[in-house]
């Protein structure tokens, strides 16, 4: 009678056994993961830092973009509204001064020596 089927109906197979077990051991171990990734405060850190670091240079980018059509834009607004002559006049002056740099730059830093001395006079 212990060998009868209606007896062993709702018992699993060790097959089937050794499966749940391995279920159960896989969902464990997903758990645990899970929980152990939340615990790591350090780690959680690092990726907060490493989306704030992605969303501002994301943003810097944007920015960037931005100013640099807007610079187009109102250097063309200059040039379209600035007379030819003045245009040709200072596109002859910064050829000038590209041309003698070092000397402008010693003589704009002899002007702000002479503006300090001046001041520090003044003061007296």
């Amino acid at each position: 009678m212990s060998n009868d089927p209606r007896t062993h109906i709702g018992a699993p197979t060790p097959d089937e056994l050794r499966e749940q077990v391995e279920h159960t051991r896989d969902e464990l171990g997903r758990t645990v993961e899970a929980l152990a990734a939340k615990a790591d405060i350090k780690a959680q850190a690092k990726e907060k830092t490493a989306a704030v670091k992605e969303q501002a240079a994301e943003k810097t980018a944007l920015v960037a973009d931005q100013i640099r059509v807007q610079t187009q834009h109102a250097a063309q607004l200059v040039k379209d509204t600035t007379p030819d002559p003045v245009l040709h006049k200072a596109g002859q002056v910064a050829t000038v001064v590209r041309a003698n740099r070092k000397p402008l730059l010693a003589v704009g830093a002899l002007l702000v020596v002479l503006l300090l001395v001046r001041r520090g006079r003044g003061r007296r």
